[in-house]
């Protein structure tokens, strides 16, 4: 039986220079994977995303990161433009949806001017899952993905679990997960696969952002059966596994990468 690598083929993350889509870029790297990265950074964040990219092109690769909103439809179509022209003719391997801007706020507050409003509940939904069909209509349409792509999207439990001012964002990550199944069943036959990657709690820059997220590491450090919370890298392991032809049949799923945290009541 012949053993394939990921050597030479092309990866699109959303959400490149931090947490899981970093990790991601830098396991893929590692495996001889070229990264196209998107990200949405200041000027002051810089200096270290550079050095990162730098790191990766060291290893042989060819890397490229572009700045911008991710859910900007003028800005994603001109870098798709340029992303074909990176490309060759080449399709991407891997396409990696990690991109985590959302509102944290309660429905229901004392004060109304505390509450979530309808802006941020809809920005929420149209970053954090609506922006993946974009992408990968735009992205069908240049033809720069097709038969052997893994289209891979980051969920959460909070998308089946309640979490304190968690509730837009639990909202995104289960219309993420639909969105994937309706991708995995109208693209199967083109040969293009998408799963959603359910992680675990992770020490990340978008976990510090929730509200009592010390409690969050805390209760998921001891209910996880290896007594750990997830990593970074054990999500970027599992895009590099499942990225290979042989998980062709793979589709579809909301796939969970903790350890066995879910499991635990």
């Amino acid at each position: 039986m012949e053993i394939y690598s990921l050597k030479n083929a092309w990866a699109l993350i959303l959400g490149a220079s931090s947490g899981f889509g970093l990790a991601t870029a830098q396991e893929l790297a590692a495996r001889g994977m070229n990264v196209l990265g998107v990200h949405f950074d200041r000027r002051s964040a810089m200096e270290k995303i550079n050095q990162e990219t730098a790191a990766m092109k060291e290893l042989g690769v060819e890397v490229e990161y572009f700045n911008f909103n991710a859910a900007d439809e003028e800005e994603r179509r001109l870098a798709i433009e340029t992303m074909k022209e990176r490309l060759g003719g080449n399709s991407l391997r891997t396409v990696l949806h990690s991109l985590a801007f959302g509102s944290l706020k309660a429905y229901f507050e004392s004060e109304e001017d505390r509450e979530l409003t309808s802006a941020q509940m809809e920005m929420t939904l149209n970053v954090m899952a609506h922006s993946l069909v974009y992408w990968v209509q735009d992205l069908r349409r240049e033809k720069i993905i097709g038969n052997g792509t893994r289209i891979f999207a980051l969920t959460s439990a909070g998308g089946h679990k309640v979490w304190p001012y968690y509730g837009a964002v639990s909202a995104a990550k289960s219309a993420l997960e639909s969105h994937i199944r309706q991708i995995a069943f109208e693209l199967a036959a083109e040969g293009i696969r998408a799963n959603a990657l359910c992680a675990g709690v992770t020490d990340t820059p978008a976990l510090r952002k929730i509200p009592l997220y010390e409690e969050l590491i805390k209760c998921s450090t001891c209910k996880n059966p290896s007594r750990r919370l997830t990593t970074p890298q054990d999500v970027a392991r599992a895009v590099a596994v499942l990225s290979l032809p042989e998980a062709d049949w793979i589709t579809g799923n909301v796939i969970n990468v903790d350890g066995g945290e879910d499991i635990i009541g």
